[in-house]
């Protein structure tokens, strides 16, 4: 396939979006063009928001119009992402009422919370629910509201209005991308009101994320970095990086 910029670059999202990852060198030979024809490409892709690139290849950018499943989630970066819950989840502290977030690492710091000492979870997560319910220790609050296929996880203004109800001593939450010029972005709006109105429910907040998740900027923007007390990843980000985002208020752990 050669033919038009725009028809290579509508097959490299493509590609991404259904694989998760894309290679110069596979593409190339895909294609029918050169590598650096292939890079130009995904220069451009970059430039307007719809891939990442990486060395010697892109991953997408979830947007408003493309998110992962959490089924996909769980098959990626999964090493990383159970570091960073571990992580997190020791940073409870001496709360007792913990919000924690839709997605798979949320799911993994639920998975790896204490379970010798009363504690009250609220999310919005089914699979979280699902998790913790059978722990004699833990009381669960599941918020109602739709459900979204994708993620398993409650929205709209049921959610919303029940959670505006609580003042939680710790808010476990996630996004979709993390920078330090828009803040912590998510694709969906009723998503983005979920996780806003956790943040203002919630004494202290933090952040856990693998490391792609860095300067990638979705459509809704929920939170600026100052809001989080903690951002938990992994050492995949660059110490230089992680220095600039603590440098706008969190402390930067990395594992």
């Amino acid at each position: 396939m050669t033919g038009t910029a725009e028809d290579r670059q509508r097959h490299i999202v493509q590609a991404a979006r259904t694989t998760g990852a894309v290679d110069v060198n596979t593409l190339a030979t895909q294609l029918g063009v050169a590598k650096e024809t292939v890079r130009r490409d995904l220069r451009a892709l970059e430039d307007h928001g719809l891939i990442r690139r990486t060395h010697g290849g892109a991953y997408p950018v979830e947007s408003a119009g493309f998110e992962t499943t959490l089924a996909f989630r769980a098959t990626s970066h999964v090493p990383e992402k159970r570091r960073i819950a571990t992580a997190a989840a020791e940073l409870l502290g001496d709360a007792e009422t913990v919000f924690v977030d839709e997605g798979f690492t949320p799911q993994l710091i639920a998975e790896a919370l204490p379970r010798d000492r009363p504690l009250t979870v609220v999310t919005a997560s089914l699979p979280v629910a699902g998790a913790l319910a059978e722990a004699d220790s833990v009381s669960v609050l599941l918020l109602g509201g739709r459900v979204r296929s994708g993620t398993l996880a409650t929205v709209d203004h049921w959610t919303t209005k029940m959670l505006a109800g609580f003042v939680l001593d710790l808010a476990y939450i996630g996004a979709n991308g993390i920078s330090r010029e828009h803040g912590l972005t998510t694709p969906d709006p009723a998503v983005s009101e979920v996780k806003a109105q956790a943040i203002r429910a919630a004494r202290r907040t933090v952040f856990a994320g693998v490391h792609t998740k860095f300067g990638a900027v979705s459509f809704c923007r929920f939170a600026e970095i100052g809001a989080l007390e903690t951002i938990v990843t992994s050492t995949l980000l660059p110490t230089s990086e992680a220095h600039r985002y603590s440098l706008l208020g969190p402390q930067v752990i990395r594992v």
